[in-house]
Parts: structure tokens; C-alpha cells; sequence
């Protein structure tokens, strides 16, 4: 599903990505964590052109999606992203933010979209608020909606960039609790998370990154249990720490 090869990103002098050489397979869960800075926002952001790169090659499906020529669009139409903040249109309706893509870039009918639609939120616990503003939903609702607008394109690859970390506690499990659901339907998604939980639940593999490098790559009970990198055995260590005290 996903090739990078050789992949190199700059700000500037900065080097964000360094020499990063991954495959995904179509129907597996990744999840990238690392610490702040490690790369892992600018990776997942470079898999739908949101960021360019300046070195290697990215692969979607056997195709090169860096390279010119490439519609953009119908890119990011077969790749869905969900973000940190929700992103809802707030002057439109839950039902309507998931329909406007698929009747727009989709050529579906109002109807077709809004039955899709309501299957969805069904899916992820909202169709009760079909009718309810952004405004007026919770942020756990809100990620929830982002997830189901997403999924209204039929997407084959789900991308998520730290989708919970602008929640407030008690919202978080609502949507990993989705997430988890859509990973079990087998759908392929890479997922930049500080949510180890939901890596040892629900990742097939875990990749480490820190300046730049994926540092290791591993299964959940391998990176949780027998950390090789001496980088990733202090991340671990670290997350761990506080938990230790307050035991």
C-alpha cells in the first residue's frame, strides 16, 4: 500500500526526515511515536502531499505521488486524513460535512450521500446528531465526525495525525474506541499517537522515531516488552516514570 524510499525533508538547514526507507501493507496498523520533534507529524503529513520532500520517493498503491503530473486532489480523495483539531465546517450540520465531499468530488446524489453518511456516524455512535452543529458537539463528538467524514470518501488508507491529543481526558477513549473498530474492519492506517495503550492494543507494528530516523520497528509486544534501540528503551522509560511515582 505505502513504499517511501531514501525520503529526506528540510526546513531550511533543518533536516526533519533522514533517510527514511518504510513499507506498509495494504490492511495493517501502524502507529509512529516518538517524542516531540521526532518527525513523526511531518512523515504522515508527506504520505498526502501536505508536505513536500526534497529527496526519495513515496509509493500509494504502486504509484509515485511526489513526482509531477500527479492530481493532487484525486490523491488526497483516496487517502483519508484526520487531523489534531477536528477541522468540522462549523456553518454546516453534522450530516452536511459529511456529505458535501462525496456529492461534490464524488458525483454522488444527496441521497446516496446522506444514507453513506448515516451509516457512518452510526459506526462511530453519532447518528443522533445527524442534525446538530459542530458547535454543539463535544470534541470527542467532533473527532468522531471527522472520522465519518473521512470515511465518506471510501478511502482505502486512513491517516491519522495525533487525532486525540487536543481532547480533554475523559474524550479520548470515545475515539479510540473508533479507531479501533475501523482497524479491526482492516482497514489500512498509519496513526501518529502518544496513545501506547492503543499501540500495544491495536498496532501490527510500531515504528520509533526520534531526529528524524525511524530508529526501530517492531511489533507492539516487541517494542513494549524488549526495546532494542537505546533511544526508544529511554522514551519508554520516560512515559513510564510518572506512572511508577504515583504507584
Amino acid at each position: 500500500m505505502i513504499e517511501l524510499h531514501g525520503v529526506n525533508k528540510w526546513y531550511g538547514s533543518y533536516r526533519a526526515l533522514v533517510d527514511v526507507t518504510e513499507t506498509i501493507a495494504q490492511g495493517e496498523v501502524v502507529v509512529v511515536c516518538g517524542p516531540s520533534g521526532s518527525g513523526k507529524s511531518t512523515l504522515i503529513r508527506t504520505l498526502n502531499r501536505l508536505e513536500p520532500i526534497q529527496d526519495g520517493r513515496i509509493l500509494i498503491g504502486g504509484q509515485p505521488i511526489h513526482g509531477p503530473g500527479v492530481d493532487v486532489n484525486a490523491l488526497r480523495s483516496r487517502i483519508g486524513f484526520v487531523f489534531q483539531q477536528f477541522n468540522l465546517f462549523p456553518h454546516l450540520s453534522v450530516l452536511h460535512n459529511c456529505t458535501l465531499a462525496p456529492i461534490q468530488l464524488r458525483g454522488l446524489s444527496r441521497q446516496a450521500a446522506e444514507q453513506r453518511a448515516l451509516a457512518l456516524l452510526d459506526r462511530v455512535g453519532l447518528a443522533h446528531k445527524a442534525q446538530a452543529w459542530p458547535s454543539e458537539l463535544s470534541g470527542g463528538q467532533q473527532q468522531r465526525v471527522a472520522i465519518a467524514r473521512a470515511l465518506a470518501m471510501e478511502p482505502p488508507l486512513m491517516l491519522f495525525d495525533e487525532p486525540t491529543s487536543a481532547l480533554d481526558p475523559e474524550m479520548v477513549g470515545e475515539v479510540l474506541v473508533a479507531m479501533r473498530d475501523l482497524a479491526q474492519g482492516g482497514m489500512t492506517m498509519v496513526c501518529v499517537t502518544h496513545e501506547m495503550g492503543f499501540a500495544r492494543e491495536v498496532a501490527d507494528r510500531v515504528l520509533f522515531m526520534d531526529e528524524g530516523r525511524v530508529l526501530e520497528r517492531a511489533t507492539p509486544a516487541a517494542f513494549f516488552g524488549h526495546p532494542q534501540h537505546p533511544r526508544a528503551q529511554q522514551f519508554l522509560s520516560d512515559i513510564r516514570t510518572p506512572f511508577a511515582r504515583a504507584a
